[in-house]
């Protein structure tokens, strides 16, 4: 297993950032606050507390990412280079967006709701695995 590339978590958390802003700012806002309002885990009335969490969470999962390819090395990563794509988009598709709908029909979150989110965090994923490949972590 090699070093995690703390550099390239760094930018990954950053380009997380920046796409989800761009998909619930200019793309899909509109669409995601006719449905449920604005929000933020407790942290309504504070943007920038909002923006921290994000972050902070958002490192959490990048972290776990730069692990990963880590542990399968640079080596393997050099000769299949698909495989930061087919890891980072797959952990979206097998773990982040069911779990996000399991937990939607629990709230009975409708299903353009579910979509948005879902698109959200493949393309956020998807810029992070982009990220690791720019920086061959």
């Amino acid at each position: 297993m090699g070093p995690v590339n703390w550099l390239a978590v760094i930018v990954a958390v950053l380009a997380a950032l920046i796409v989800s802003a761009v998909w619930y700012g200019p793309l899909f806002g509109r669409a995601r606050l006719e449905e449920v309002g604005p929000g933020g885990l407790g942290v309504r009335r504070a943007p920038g507390r909002t923006v921290a969490l994000t972050a902070t969470l958002l490192f959490v999962s990048a972290s776990m990412m730069g692990h990963m390819f880590a542990r399968v090395g640079s080596e393997t990563l050099s000769v299949k280079p698909w495989l930061y794509f087919m890891m980072s988009v797959g952990l979206a598709g097998a773990f982040v967006i069911p779990s996000l709908w399991v937990s939607y029909t629990h709230q009975r979150i409708s299903t353009r709701l579910a979509l948005l989110d879902a698109g959200c965090w493949l393309a956020v994923y998807f810029a992070m695995g982009l990220v690791f490949w720019a920086f061959k972590a």
